[in-house]
């Protein structure tokens, strides 16, 4: 299984979700590799500032023959995930195309909310040549106690073949804390709110690939 952690939209967080993904993945025993296809390099930084060796492999390919380079790659691991790039189509095409699924993160701003139709657009002209591919939003940085989260979800059943994933990401200090310290949430707070986010997160996304529970 590969999913594409991708938005055209800058500074919605696809980073944090992709480490996080994969370490929740990791941490449940499943073979993972995380690609770096954004050329700012934001998770290879990361997986540089640990201490010790992360725990999923990290391969930094920020370059616009990643699906034809992937699937060998891709052959040892049971989950891949995509780190994609803001704002570049021609990796955000090929990093679509090497996607067996797209979770796209969006804050609860109508500013995200409308930057959202470029990356659909991307997505359904990859569909026109991968039919198999589906794609879901989620809710990321949402404030805890405002309707903002729910309003932003509402705003994005425009996009009706692109559904909002029930699990949704929080606000939390611990995101920022974990990523200072070189660690996944999962490691630095496996018992928080957050962990237990990332946990709702990857099962639902195994749902929606495989037909099954994680």
């Amino acid at each position: 299984m590969i999913v594409g952690v991708l938005n055209q939209k800058g500074g919605v967080g696809k980073t944090t979700v992709a480490v996080n993904l994969a370490a929740t993945y990791a941490r449940d025993g499943r073979r993972v590799l995380l690609i770096d296809a954004d050329p700012q390099g934001s998770a290879m930084a990361w997986s540089s500032s640990r201490d010790a060796e992360p725990p999923f492999s990290i391969v930094g390919m920020a370059k616009p023959t990643l699906h034809r380079d992937l699937p060998r790659l891709a052959r040892d691991y049971d989950i891949v995930i995509i780190d994609g790039a803001p704002r570049v189509n021609d990796l955000g095409r090929s990093a679509i195309l090497a996607s067996d699924y797209v979770l796209i993160p969006v804050q609860p701003s109508p500013y995200d909310v409308w930057a959202a139709a470029d990356t659909v657009a991307l997505i359904r002209e990859a569909q026109v040549m991968k039919e198999q591919l589906k794609a879901a939003f989620v809710v990321n940085r949402r404030i805890a106690r405002t309707a903002i989260g729910r309003d932003a979800a509402d705003a994005l059943a425009q996009f009706q073949d692109v559904p909002v994933l029930a699990a949704a990401l929080h606000q939390r200090v611990v995101y920022a804390e974990s990523v200072a310290r070189g660690l996944s949430v999962i490691e630095a707070a496996p018992s928080s709110e957050a962990a237990r986010e990332l946990e709702a997160l990857a099962a639902e996304v195994l749902v929606a690939n495989e037909g099954k529970t994680a």
